[in-house]
């Protein structure tokens, strides 16, 4: 009885629903027509968009994965650089290098294999970069793995504006080859093209600016210049020995890069150049760095204000360069006697006018030099040079000059018939001559540097004469010449020496005197 009751009620609940079916669907229909423009405008895609991101998206990949199982990467352009002006000049922000790495790493490959090409300036340099027209396409090969480049025009839509057009360079591979692509391929992309376009570019030789106006908010740590030095090993004036050793040392060091890494060391090397004024110590750096291909970034200790300020002059060079300090010696307080360092800082402490000096000077330590050297900064970056030079190396501090900061210790030396034999080329396109004997004889009894003997053949070649002969006649002259005027200067520069040193004697002792008499003074007793 109980479930008779229960069916009864199943069926006058819908012979009411039947009855009322009527009323509401006209009751429905009035509301579709408020709702349905709504609906209409947005609901169609928002829950099409929805429902496909959420279940239809996963099953969509899988699909074209198995009909187009290729995946593309585009490189594109940047907007543009960023620039704004200050009362000094324009300001201008560099963006991303990606596009025109790319491009420089595709530009061999787009020379020998692409048809229809577009050449266009490098940014720096008078070289040409090749590079795709649009809708061209160059293969690659990377590890077994096949890959194709395109050039592409893509329209990127900016709000109300008009689209802008923007180039970019499409890479397609195999969606199995993703990982070798991503975590390889585009790195190794990357630095090939930076090494060429770091080839095509001027080299460039940077000098630090005063630390004081570092409170400009466009100042720039370093300004340079296009480094367009004429010198190479070739045309330096040195032992060819010795000028072998150097250049197999540079070989070795640009290509180690995997061992230092292993080995657990920063990619740098320290160089001291020693020897008396005019033996080519800034010739050799000039060759060092069209070898090897590197800018320069000569260091000015004097205008560095301290420690910190000689850190962020590190931070913000560049690899593949040379960091030289010239004369280290005479640029600050460096030398090897810390006891008589001490003893002047304690007497310009003393002295008023000595120690507003020092407020307004370089605050540069030799502790800082040295981190700045090989600390944990030094690190930074890679495939460093650090160069030194001197005239007076036994003034520096040993911690200065030790194994691991100076690596390499090179003696600018006077001139030998090695070295004048380049010279004579150099200057006079001999090569060999039977009056080279006279002039070894001289330049063997002789202290005479590169720097004289290049004067010398210098007035040899500027008097006319075609004759071999008769030009090495006047080098010999000269050189007899300047060996008596040095000489001549050596004997005067003693004499000088010896009398200052006894000037200074005296001084002393006439200081210690004085010491003795007021220190008499305060003991005798008062009366």
């Amino acid at each position: 009885m109980a479930l008779s009751a229960e069916t009864g009620k199943v069926v006058q609940w819908r012979r009411w629903a039947f009855a009322n079916l009527g009323s509401v669907l006209s009751n429905f229909g009035s509301l579709w027509l408020l709702l349905a423009p709504l609906l209409a405008a947005y609901a169609p895609r928002r829950l099409f968009k929805t429902y496909f991101n959420l279940f239809l998206r996963r099953h969509a990949r899988r699909l074209l994965a198995v009909v187009d199982p290729y995946v593309t990467v585009d490189v594109s352009e940047p907007g543009g650089a960023s620039a704004h002006y200050s009362r000094y000049g324009r300001v201008t922000d560099s963006g991303d290098s990606t596009y025109e790495e790319v491009k420089a790493y595709l530009s061999d490959g787009c020379a020998g294999e692409a048809r229809e090409l577009r050449a266009e300036g490098a940014s720096e340099g008078d070289g040409v970069v090749i590079s795709m027209r649009d809708g061209q396409d160059v293969a690659d090969e990377f590890r077994g793995a096949a890959l194709w480049w395109t050039s592409v025009v893509r329209e990127d839509a900016q709000g109300q504006q008009r689209a802008h057009t923007r180039r970019c360079q499409r890479l397609t591979f195999h969606h199995r080859d993703r990982r070798l692509v991503v975590d390889e391929y585009l790195p190794h992309v990357r630095r090939k093209g930076r090494e060429i376009l770091f080839s095509n570019r001027r080299r460039r030789l940077y000098t630090n600016n005063k630390s004081g106006d570092s409170f400009r908010y466009d100042y720039k740590a370093w300004s340079y210049i296009d480094f367009d030095h004429p010198t190479t090993f070739d045309t330096l004036a040195m032992d060819t020995a010795r000028k072998r050793e150097i250049i197999d040392d540079l070989d070795a060091f640009r290509s180690d890069r995997d061992f230092y890494r292993r080995a657990g060391k920063p990619w740098k090397r320290g160089y001291l150049l020693h020897g008396p004024p005019g033996t080519g110590k800034s010739t050799m750096i000039a060759a060092m760095a069209n070898y090897l291909d590197y800018d320069i970034y000569d260091v000015e200790l004097t205008v560095v204000k301290d420690n910190n300020d000689l850190r962020r002059l590190l931070i913000e060079t560049t690899s593949k360069s040379i960091i030289v300090i010239e004369d280290i010696d005479c640029s600050l307080d460096l030398t090897g006697d810390r006891a008589a360092t001490q003893r002047r800082g304690r007497q310009n402490d003393r002295d008023d006018g000595s120690r507003r000096h020092d407020r307004d000077g370089s605050m540069v330590t030799l502790s800082g030099l040295l981190n700045f050297i090989d600390g944990l900064w030094s690190a930074c970056g890679g495939e460093r040079i650090v160069v030194f030079t001197t005239n007076h190396v036994d003034k520096l501090d040993a911690a200065l000059i030790r194994r691991g900061r100076m690596d390499m210790r090179i003696e600018m030396s006077y001139c030998g018939i090695e070295a004048f034999k380049t010279l004579a080329k150099n200057y006079l396109d001999v090569d060999d001559h039977r009056l080279f004997g006279p002039v070894g004889e001289i330049l063997g009894r002789e202290s005479i540097t590169p720097a004289d003997v290049a004067e010398c053949l210098m007035t040899a070649k500027r008097a006319g004469s075609d004759d071999e002969s008769s030009r090495l006649e006047i080098v010999i002259d000269e050189l007899k010449q300047t060996a008596e005027a040095n000489a001549k200067a050596k004997a005067e520069a003693e004499a000088k020496a010896k009398a200052e040193a006894e000037e200074e004697a005296k001084a002393a002792e006439m200081d210690r005197d004085n010491t003795r008499e007021e220190q008499n003074g305060r003991k005798s007793p008062k009366i």
